[in-house]
């Protein structure tokens, strides 16, 4: 072991009697750096599962690519639209819509909501994966009546559950005697839940057939038409190459330009809070300045008598560098220990609960990346390497006739 690193070491471990001060502040210092970095490796986890979920609800539920009309009219001829998009090898499915504003009742209540027709053979973008009830069967049932699936907001405002009759009612204009409504039963069979309002309060999923007859629509007739890629990240690079052969009077929308706000929302959480947390290393970090001055003025008398024994000032401010890198390593390993604590923690006992209405989930969801560990470990070291070389070169610096002659 170097004498640097020797020294340093024993000047760590504190072994005088009269240093309890001395070692007061030098735990404070360890504390603060613990704190510090396990409060921002926390929040980069949280702000990155946070992300992670939330991207990852929206993805999986909603359509990447959706071509839409410009005229407040269906899209005519979409079966040769449908045709035209079997050249793009990106696609991996695609399907026809159609959805329009409906009232729907049950026995115990009544609202209106978005009726969405979709294709009963294929799970609707991922609405299978989030059914909190029954399954995702919209063909007819043992009891004649085709089913019905609808977010868990929705049937708790009509109050249905599995099994009950819910009706649907579609009109254009103001309802006489010559423009009556149609009229149609469903059954409900599943019930969805991803905790995201604009989901669970909106839509209501049926056979494209039964929306069909009820929009008054024919066979080639649909609203839009929703397009999944193979990648998420080629999302708006197939929005450009779809663009220049779909034209007027259609338009493309993604997913990022309907979600932007929830979007925008994540990267604002994800940019920031790491920012104003790790201001607590910071602090603490330069917390070591006063620390490793008091270590040195406690010193100052070791430092003059290996001055006259010949030892040069770099190796006497490697010294207190040492230290102060050792104060840094102690403080991060604890901070270290603390945020894989709090991870086993959440994940296992969700110890953060969360009001689903505002946060879109149940529990705050936790996602340790490796590259922030590897970051935080360099950031915490230069700075507390940076804050200890003040007093490390004061130290340098010191006259050890001095110190002798005077004892300070």
């Amino acid at each position: 072991m170097k004498f640097e690193w020797y020294l340093a070491l024993r000047y760590f471990k504190g072994s005088r009697k009269s240093s309890g001060f001395l070692s007061f502040i030098k735990y404070m210092s360890i504390a603060g750096i613990a704190i510090g970095a396990a409060g921002l490796l926390i929040a980069l986890s949280i702000v990155h599962g946070f992300k992670s979920t939330i991207n990852g609800k929206i993805m999986e539920f909603a359509p990447h690519v959706t071509i839409n009309s410009f005229v407040n009219r269906p899209i005519e001829r979409v079966d040769t639209l449908m045709t035209h998009l079997d050249r793009y090898p990106e696609i991996t499915f695609k399907q026809p819509v159609i959805q329009g504003q409906v009232m729907i009742q049950t026995r115990d209540g009544v609202t209106g909501t978005t009726l969405k027709g979709v294709n009963p053979e294929i799970p609707g973008h991922g609405v299978a994966n989030y059914l909190s009830e029954g399954s995702y069967g919209l063909s007819e049932q043992e009891s004649g009546l085709p089913g019905i699936v609808v977010g868990s907001e929705m049937a708790d405002e009509l109050q249905a559950e599995i099994g009950s009759v819910i009706t649907v009612y579609t009109i254009e204009g103001i309802p006489s005697l010559i423009n009556s409504p149609e009229i149609k039963q469903f059954r409900l069979t599943g019930v969805y839940e991803t905790g995201i309002e604009m989901f669970d309060g909106v839509f209501a999923l049926v056979d494209r057939k039964h929306a069909r007859a009820l929009f008054k629509y024919s066979e080639t007739q649909a609203d839009a038409v929703e397009i999944r890629v193979k990648e998420e990240t080629d999302i708006s690079a197939f929005k450009k190459t779809l663009g220049q052969t779909i034209i007027f009077p259609f338009y493309i929308e993604t997913i990022f330009t309907i979600f932007g706000n929830i979007f925008a929302w994540v990267e604002l959480q994800e940019n920031m809070i790491p920012l104003v947390i790790s201001g607590m290393i910071i602090v603490a970090a330069f917390n070591l300045i006063g620390a490793i001055l008091m270590m040195v003025l406690e010193r100052t008398r070791d430092i003059g008598i290996l001055k006259t024994i010949g030892s040069k000032s770099k190796a006497i401010r490697r010294v207190f560098l040492f230290e102060g890198l050792l104060v840094a390593g102690v403080g991060l390993t604890i901070g270290i220990f603390i945020s894989l604590l709090f991870y086993y923690l959440q994940v296992n006992y969700q110890i953060i609960p969360l009001s689903q209405e505002n946060y879109y989930m149940s529990y705050a969801p936790v996602e340790p990346h490796l590259i922030d560990f590897v970051i935080v470990t360099i950031v915490t070291f230069f700075l507390s390497g940076l804050a200890s070389w003040f007093p490390a070169r004061v130290a340098s610096n010191t006259d050890p006739v001095k110190v002798i002659t005077f004892g300070r």
